[in-house]
């Protein structure tokens, strides 16, 4: 990904990297300087019409109050280039007590509120959706044992018919949390797409409260990332059929 970097000129003459961030698994994430400020760049692979999808989620959000990493445009008022997206840098620290899930949790419901009824994310498939598809971004349930795919389409079948809205699609990771005694900031919206709530809700001490539907999670992200160790050791908790 280096080369994609270049694009990085085009924030200013002086936008610059400083150095590589922690977090990032499927993009190279670092902080950045531009117009004298300090910042965070993402390069990825994600879509045009995906990064499109991502940015206009964030400056709604912004709108609405959420705390969230904003796009900075660049010099001609782009919000991202080859796959590059500078976003404003977000102060605070990853959560640590229980009441600090628990803001994350009211915070992640302020989220699914704002967005009921917002599209898909160009590319991407709802847990539902895989019900009948095979394929979606980082999904490919051929690659999965085909107990593994029952078990998976029978958790979300229990889905069906729910509301749904943007989740986050890795808020349980404090990495992807800052937070300060006034505000909760969720960043790296990398993984975020239209789904069903609860599967944002899966929080460490059940903060959100939601009742024994861990299977759900477990599915998703079993399929998402298998087959990996974490994956299969997720896909042991999705229920039997």
């Amino acid at each position: 990904m280096a080369n994609g970097w270049d694009a990085l000129r085009q924030w200013g003459e002086d936008a610059v990297r400083i150095e590589r961030l922690t977090g990032g698994v499927a993009n190279d994430v670092w902080s950045v300087r531009v117009n004298g400020k300090v910042a965070v760049g993402r390069l990825g692979r994600r879509t045009d019409a995906g990064l499109a999808w991502e940015t206009e989620l964030i400056k709604h959000l912004d709108r609405e109050g959420m705390h969230v990493p904003v796009p900075i445009p660049t010099t001609d008022g782009r919000l991202f280039l080859d796959g590059l997206v500078v976003m404003r840098y977000m102060e605070g620290g990853p959560p640590e007590t229980e009441s600090d899930w628990r803001r994350m949790a009211d915070t992640l419901r302020e989220l699914h509120r704002l967005t009921q009824g917002w599209p898909q994310r160009p590319g991407w498939r709802s847990s539902t959706d895989l019900l009948h598809a095979e394929t979606g971004t980082r999904i490919d349930l051929a690659a999965m044992p085909p107990e593994g795919v029952m078990r998976c389409r029978a958790a979300w079948a229990r889905l069906v018919g729910r509301q749904t809205c943007v989740v986050h699609g890795n808020p349980n990771s404090a990495a992807n949390v800052r937070m300060t005694a006034d505000r909760v900031a969720l960043i790296d919206w990398d993984e975020s797409h239209v789904d069903v709530p609860d599967l944002d809700l899966v929080l460490p001490g059940n903060a959100a409260g939601l009742d024994d539907r861990a299977y759900d999670i477990a599915a998703w992200e079993a399929a998402v990332s298998w087959p990996d160790e974490y994956s299969v050791r997720r896909l042991g908790e999705v229920w039997p059929v």
